[in-house]
């Protein structure tokens, strides 16, 4: 079963376009409403998966709809605001929101975070998709056992280091920053240093990587992150 239903809660239309525009460009379906009257009456029609959610929209405020939707679901909730201070953003994550977006935000990382956050909540939800295979059976990838083979010999990844290498593939070809990496591959709860994500990088290439100093598959974007993208030998 595909989890592809996602209502956009967001008064700002040019903004709500956006958001719909960059999804859709990644094959999801998308439901908008402009209030939260309006979302509430989506919610309990439609099967959604995931919600993006602005906080400052008419009739209903947003931490009111999050409360609401909590109190019957656990669907996943992403929080956008221009709220900057930092209790507004424990506020929101303490009244059930999954995770917190302020505005000015980038698309590509809404998407990037939508994936992972939908990764999370339905780890079961693509069952054609376990197992990977890059560059004619170089590396082999299988999901649900946890299993790494580089040339058909395990390569014996760590759980961190399987869980990174999973996040950047799962955004083929995106640069994620270390911050993205962490929120992707480890949720909120992780409580290491956004520089361990280069040791396990460095480890992840010694184990997959013919030449990990001439990398196929993990690039390094100097100062943004790291992406996934193949590169045949």
């Amino acid at each position: 079963m595909e989890y592809n239903n996602i209502l956009v809660v967001e008064d700002e239309k040019n903004i709500a376009d956006v958001i719909r525009a960059y999804l859709e460009k990644e094959r999801f379906n998308i439901f908008t409403a402009s209030d939260g009257k309006m979302a509430l009456e989506i919610f309990e029609r439609e099967d959604i998966h995931l919600i993006i959610l602005d906080l400052m929209i008419p009739k209903i405020p947003g931490e009111e709809v999050c409360k609401k939707i909590r109190a019957t679901s656990n669907v996943p909730i992403i929080m956008v605001t221009a709220k900057i201070h930092e209790e507004d953003r424990i506020e929101g994550l303490s009244i059930g929101a999954d995770d917190y977006v302020l505005k000015p935000f980038s698309p590509r990382e809404l998407v990037s975070r939508v994936k992972a956050l939908l990764r999370r909540a339905y780890p079961h939800s693509r069952p054609g998709a376990e197992k990977l295979s890059f560059n004619n059976g170089d590396l082999e990838i299988d999901i649900d056992k946890m299993i790494v083979k580089k040339n058909n010999k395990n390569a014996n990844l760590t759980t961190n280091e399987f869980k990174i290498l999973l996040a950047l593939i799962s955004n083929q070809n995106m640069v994620l920053s270390r911050d993205q990496l962490i929120l992707s591959a480890f949720g909120h709860d992780y409580e290491g240093f956004d520089r361990t994500i280069d040791a396990h990088i460095k480890n992840i290439r010694q184990k997959i990587e013919t030449n990990p100093k001439s990398p196929q598959y993990i690039h390094t974007v100097y100062g943004a992150g790291y992406k996934f993208q193949i590169e045949n030998s």
